[in-house]
């Protein structure tokens, strides 16, 4: 079954290779939804998998970029199906 997760990064999370890292990892666990860079500073992530691969991908983004995220927003739903794979949205 999987979940859906909405992630808000806040910290020195633009203009350091976030989104394409997160686009790295979401591809290498399989991972559908996108990631973009919010107007206010944070990078807001919306991803589709089983929970196991989400913890994981939250696991990972946190090991690259400790240093740069201050914060983060996790809100977990239930996944609606809608993405067929991974993108970088403007």
């Amino acid at each position: 079954m999987d979940k859906r997760l909405r992630i808000y990064y806040s910290g020195a999370v633009q203009g350091v290779g976030f989104r394409f890292t997160a686009e790295r990892v979401a591809i290498g666990l399989d991972i559908k939804g996108w990631v973009r860079n919010l107007a206010d500073g944070r990078v807001e992530v919306l991803i589709e998998a089983p929970e196991t691969a989400l913890r994981e991908f939250l696991r990972k983004v946190d090991n690259v970029f400790k240093e740069y995220i201050r914060d983060v927003e996790v809100e977990w739903g239930e996944a609606a199906g809608e993405f067929e794979g991974f993108d970088i949205r403007a």
